[in-house]
């Protein structure tokens, strides 16, 4: 995979980028799709590649007995429980990084559901087996709400297919909250009802109305946009069909943005987003219900110089990478740390400096290449490592970044 080298030239300070679909609402509406028997069609799919992946799989692979999602971490956890109920006999890997994600809590509820999966490897990772002729044992499924709301997205997207429905009950605090809440969405789009009462989730067994899902373009691939704008002057970016309440949790970028001087407004179909200079001032930032966002809030904030606090960030070292680490490593070459003590996570900007030229290692994850990028904006000469990897969630980025008016030359 090569590498990028970024330069700005003469920056469009009126630039419209037209974003893909939401990889989060996509990978849940191909689940539920093929869950519905084709009552449920879908507009506006996601080109991501983890997305791509997944369509791959649910349209194309049935009569293989191996399934490999590759980097999808989105796909494996939903693709577990798809085939939990599912009586093919079938096993389900993925690169050598999704090997070392763990997803031993989902298995174990879904075995308690009555499930048959075993780990092909090693226990609690995958590649998994499923031997078929799934006979639900239990409605009530208990798992833990700090690790990861994929888990718990996974078991909601099949629970009204199971014949006795399924009770989720949620153990302590629940983690990235508008991820489930955009799971039972889309779900009640397609006539799928449910009830929450203090930590329990219950979807009695019922079945799909004809629906068309309409992806909205994608929140977090919208945060790279802010940040190029918050290190830019007096310019704006339109960024057409995003929605002012939107399911994505990631959405509270404009608001987190405010902070850094950028200011949103909704006119008709469109999101205009532009930089008013704003002072900024030092804060916690809770990212619990937003991680994605994290790279580039804390990417930001290095950048202006600004020694901000985080908390929420527990998910982070089981993504992609281990992002805390990944972070780290590369905000250490403009000089600034990252320090963490007891869940709270404070940048130090105190000895930032830029040299003329920087490497920005991705360690496999899309997001750090997106995320470090906006650096050409401060920085001579930023080069991307196999900046490619963009593809899982936006494989446009390079040429929305180019439209920008920056030179993105392969080396």
């Amino acid at each position: 995979m090569s590498n990028i080298l970024l330069k700005k030239k003469i920056f469009n300070t009126n630039a419209l980028i037209q974003l893909t679909g939401s990889k989060s609402e996509s990978n849940r509406a191909l689940i539920i799709a093929a869950l519905s028997g084709g009552k449920v069609k879908i507009n506006n799919l996601s080109t991501a590649a983890d997305t791509v992946t997944l369509n791959h799989i649910l349209n194309h692979q049935t009569q293989t007995d191996e399934v490999n999602v590759g980097p999808a971490g989105t796909a494996m956890r939903f693709l577990t429980a798809y085939y939990a109920i599912k009586n093919n006999k079938i096993t389900l890997t993925g690169s050598d990084r999704m090997k070392q994600r763990p997803i031993g809590i989902l298995v174990n509820a879904l075995r308690d559901l009555g499930a048959n999966i075993e780990y092909l490897e090693n226990d609690g990772f995958p590649p998994l087996t499923f031997g078929g002729n799934f006979v639900q044992k239990t409605n009530h499924i208990k798992i833990k709400g700090n690790i990861s709301s994929q888990y718990i997205t996974a078991l909601l997207l099949i629970a009204n297919s199971l014949p006795n429905g399924l009770n989720v009950e949620i153990e302590g605090e629940l983690t990235s909250k508008p991820y489930v809440e955009m799971t039972l969405a889309m779900l009640a789009q397609c006539g799928i009802l449910h009830q929450w009462e203090n930590n329990v989730i219950s979807i009695t067994h019922q079945n799909f109305n004809e629906t068309i899902l309409t992806i909205e373009p994608d929140w977090s691939a919208a945060s790279y946009w802010f940040m190029v704008l918050a290190f830019a002057d007096a310019s704006c970016i339109t960024l057409p069909n995003l929605k002012k309440h939107s399911l994505q949790g990631d959405s509270a970028i404009t608001q987190i943005m405010e902070n850094f001087g950028v200011s949103s407004v909704f006119d008709g179909d469109n999101l205009i987003i532009k930089n008013q200079n704003k002072v900024f001032k030092s804060q916690l930032f809770n990212l619990k219900e937003c991680p994605d966002l994290a790279q580039s809030v804390i990417v930001a904030c290095a950048v202006l110089g600004v020694n901000a606090s985080f908390t929420g960030l527990e998910t982070l070292k089981i993504k992609e990478t281990d992002r805390i680490a990944a972070l780290q490593n590369e905000l250490a070459k403009i000089g600034v740390t990252l320090n963490e003590h007891q869940e709270i996570y404070q940048l130090d900007c105190s000895q930032k400096k830029y040299p003329q030229k920087i490497t920005i290692k991705t360690y496999e994850d899309h997001r750090m290449a997106m995320a470090f990028a906006p650096l050409a904006m401060v920085i001579d000469e930023v080069e991307i490592e196999e900046a490619m990897v963009v593809e899982k969630s936006y494989p446009m980025f390079w040429d929305d970044f180019a439209s920008l008016g920056f030179d993105c030359s392969e080396v």
